[in-house]
């Protein structure tokens, strides 16, 4: 797609200053190639420089985290967070722990929380981090001792009304338990809102472990009867077996769907009958186990595929809930084949670019992440809510004002999409929407 011409410029501006960083240009094109019509309609976005201002981070650190494992070696990793906007409130992203992890990679993340925060409609602005260390395969006592230490340089950088770090691929309930014991210990403060993800006996939330997986499966449901339909009957997959994939097979199975394969990073299983969550849950969360396990105690004609990609199995809805490119133009082409007719994307930029064009253009319901799963970070926010008024929510309350959140956020990409001449189109929708919000707030803020 060709980019406004006002916006060519602004592109090849962030290219030539942020070299090698693949991931973050391609989030930066993704939304550029959407808001147009928008600084058509509003000329003064453009005028007060409002999209150069927004793709350059306000604060980027980068930071050395030491640490000594059980052999008594020292290991050095990078530790980093990009404080990308907080032109609607503190910055709020999570935390991701991959080797994978680079500068790049929290900058296309830190971008893409700056709208799915608008979205929400909450006070809230955009911010992302992590480090390049793997938890797998590390003992309780090295993830300690790695979280106290990058804790130890990120405190002075974070607080209930600067920054608001939480989870990630990585970074689960032990690591936010570890974060938080190491800040509480360096302030002398036990300042609640400052992380998110808690336990729920120190200050954490209901839902909020549920809530990304949830929500995704919230707003699919709501794409959905949109267009006549239902979870109902449905055969889904749902690629990882994270937290995000866990809790939208719980959801998507509550709503009527039938989830049929799950995948990590060994490969797939494939269970005609519907993923046993329970068993899925000990297999992943308890006992931290690939999915070969969980094939070898389902039994019957559940299968494990080793090193192969999920997306190979049939489904009429695919949820991507693992990381960023993992559908390309040939698998979206597969996938459209094989009958799919709605994807909620629960990870951060899962689709390549090609892959979204297939799904539109065979008028698959397509659901980009920045929209489908906002109800993390939504979550997230609700705990800072419960957090500064010394209160708790029960379950029942918490997930009914989740779905309320992700009802709103599917009401107005749809609105939005229809407004600028794009009906049905949630790329437009919410990237358009998304942005208004930081932009106004901009505008009202001065130059910041």
């Amino acid at each position: 797609m060709t980019l406004h011409t006002k916006l060519q410029p602004v592109y090849q501006n962030v290219l030539s200053r942020n070299p090698g960083e693949h991931e973050f240009h391609q989030a930066v094109r993704e939304v550029l190639e959407s808001i147009g019509p928008a600084l058509d309609r509003h000329p003064e976005y453009a005028e007060n420089k409002i999209i150069e201002r927004i793709c350059e981070p306000e604060r980027q650190i980068i930071f050395r985290v030491p640490w000594v494992d059980d052999r008594g070696e020292v290991q050095v990793n990078r530790g980093f967070r990009v404080e990308f906007n907080s032109a609607l409130g503190p910055y709020k992203g999570g935390l991701r722990f991959h080797p994978s992890v680079y500068l790049g990679i929290v900058k296309f993340l830190g971008f893409e929380q700056i709208f799915k925060n608008g979205l929400t409609g909450l006070p809230i602005g955009g911010g992302k981090g992590g480090s390049d260390f793997d938890p797998k395969g590390r003992s309780d006592g090295e993830v300690m001792r790695f979280c106290q230490s990058f804790m130890t340089e990120l405190y002075r950088h974070i607080g209930e009304y600067t920054d608001v770090p939480a989870g990630d691929i990585g970074v689960g309930g032990r690591e936010i338990g570890y974060l938080f014991g190491q800040y509480k210990r360096i302030t002398n403060r036990y300042e609640s809102g400052v992380i998110t993800g808690k336990g729920l006996i120190y200050g954490g939330a209901q839902v909020r472990t549920e809530a990304t997986g949830y929500g995704c499966a919230f707003f699919v449901d709501e794409m959905l009867r949109a267009r006549g339909t239902s979870f109902e009957g449905r055969r889904v997959v749902v690629s990882g077996s994270g937290n995000v994939a866990i809790y939208t097979i719980e959801k998507v199975h509550q709503l009527g769907g039938r989830v049929v394969a799950c995948s990590d990073s060994s490969g797939y299983v494939l269970d005609e009958k519907g993923i046993d969550l329970d068993l899925l849950k000990r297999v992943k969360q308890v006992e931290r186990l690939r999915l070969a396990a969980y094939a070898e105690r389902r039994g019957g004609d559940a299968v494990f595929v080793p090193g192969r990609g999920v997306w190979e199995v049939p489904c009429e809805v695919a949820m991507p809930s693992a990381t960023q490119n993992e559908i390309d133009g040939e698998t979206a082409a597969r996938l459209v084949r094989g009958g799919c007719v709605a994807v909620g994307e629960g990870a951060n930029m899962p689709t390549t670019p090609e892959g979204v064009r297939v799904f539109q253009e065979a008028g698959v319901a397509y659901a980009p992440g920045k929209a489908a799963n906002a109800g993390g970070v939504a979550t997230s926010a609700l705990e800072m809510q419960q957090n500064a008024a010394r209160d708790a929510w029960t379950f029942e309350a918490s997930e009914r004002r989740l779905q309320e959140i992700m009802g709103d956020i599917h009401r107005r990409c749809l609105e939005t999409a229809d407004e600028y001449g794009m009906p049905g189109d949630y790329v437009a929708g919410a990237n358009i929407d998304g942005f208004r919000r930081v932009a106004d707030a901009m505008l009202a803020l001065g130059l910041i």
